[in-house]
């Protein structure tokens, strides 16, 4: 089988399966049918926002590279703009005006990943040279594209103009589906408790037989950890020796997790703490990915990942309810070409 841009495809991916130019992966199983099913889960009109403040975790501890929104003023003719009395320019007004810009690091709290977050080294061509390639083939340098200086990176020195882009895998693919499904919820907290456990498919199979989750094809997948709440309990000073030993996290080199993630179809995978997986993972015999259940769901598969939802509550009153599946709506920004977005997820029981 060989693809618009691909002569071999991974081992157990579904390059081309959705077309030669597919960028939407398992989104595609967002049908209609499946999202009148996922209408018919509300029952209760009880909504839950799953999004964190935007400025948790708080600090950098977590992680060095992603830092918190900074919020600063725009300029009106030259002037702050902000508390700004507009009978300044225009005489006799009334109108006192506020107007603000954000710097943002859009992977820094609830957040989606595009398929052009994580990519591989994979001889696509076929010609025993491997090369840095994302989802369906698409190209490092070619389709996902970044700059070559330094001072084009980062947030120290920022200019008028973007300087990277996913390209056809940006996030804003994401945004047009609208994403809104089936979500169920799989509450590991609830039987692992607060302390970091590294589940693998054996542990979440029993879990899900005890709770009796089912997992279908085109469902958003939610995994209740407890560690965006424990974030929310530290109010925005993160202890990093707790949080790193704190909460569950899948074993993302566990091929039978990777097999289930493959045979249930399911459209995305998201979680309460940050990237799904436990990090770092378990080693293996290189090369291998070091980060393997983002290399099989957004490199492989085409699956979303995503993180740092609060699901706490959520988990709460469908432990109440009796239920695990509900309504899930959650769209990230439509910023063409971000390899990743913050988003504000709601679901409805």
């Amino acid at each position: 089988m060989t693809g618009a841009r691909w002569n071999r495809r991974p081992e157990g991916s579904n390059w081309g399966d959705f077309g030669p130019d597919d960028t939407l992966g398992r989104m595609n199983m967002l049908t209609p049918q499946r999202v009148r099913a996922a209408v018919a889960e509300v029952r209760e009109g009880i909504s839950h926002a799953l999004s964190l403040p935007l400025t948790l975790p708080g600090g950098n501890a977590l992680n060095p590279n992603r830092f918190p929104p900074v919020l600063r003023p725009t300029r009106r003719f030259g002037e702050i703009n902000f508390n700004y009395q507009l009978r300044r320019r225009t005489e006799g007004a009334t109108d006192v005006l506020c107007d603000d810009l954000a710097v943002l690091h859009l992977q820094y709290s609830t957040q989606w990943d595009s398929f052009a977050h994580a990519g591989a080294l994979f001889d696509a061509d076929g010609d025993g040279v491997p090369e840095p390639v994302f989802y369906n083939g698409f190209r490092a340098g070619e389709d996902v594209v970044g700059p070559a200086e330094l001072a084009d990176s980062g947030a120290a020195e920022l200019h008028e103009r973007t300087t990277s882009s996913g390209g056809p895998l940006g996030i804003d693919n994401l945004a047009r589906t609208g994403v809104q499904g089936r979500g169920v919820l799989i509450d590991l907290h609830r039987h692992l408790g607060q302390e970091r456990v590294v589940v693998g498919y054996d542990t979440l199979a029993e879990i899900m037989a005890a709770d009796c989750v089912e997992v279908e094809q085109g469902d958003l997948v939610c995994l209740h950890t407890g560690f965006a709440q424990r974030l929310i309990d530290m109010g925005g000073d993160p202890d990093p020796d707790v949080l790193h030993g704190a909460c569950a996290a899948l074993d993302g080199r566990d091929e039978r997790l990777q097999q289930w993630v493959t045979d249930t179809g399911l459209a995305a995978l998201i979680a309460d703490n940050y990237a799904v997986e436990n990090l770092p993972s378990t080693p293996a015999e290189p090369p291998a990915p070091a980060l393997p259940l983002h290399h099989h769901c957004l490199f492989k598969l085409g699956v979303h990942l995503g993180e740092l939802w609060h699901l706490t509550p959520l988990a709460a009153d469908l432990h109440r309810l009796g239920r695990s599946r509900f309504l899930l709506t959650a769209p990230p920004l439509n910023l063409p070409g971000a390899v990743g977005s913050p988003t504000t997820p709601v679901a409805t029981l």
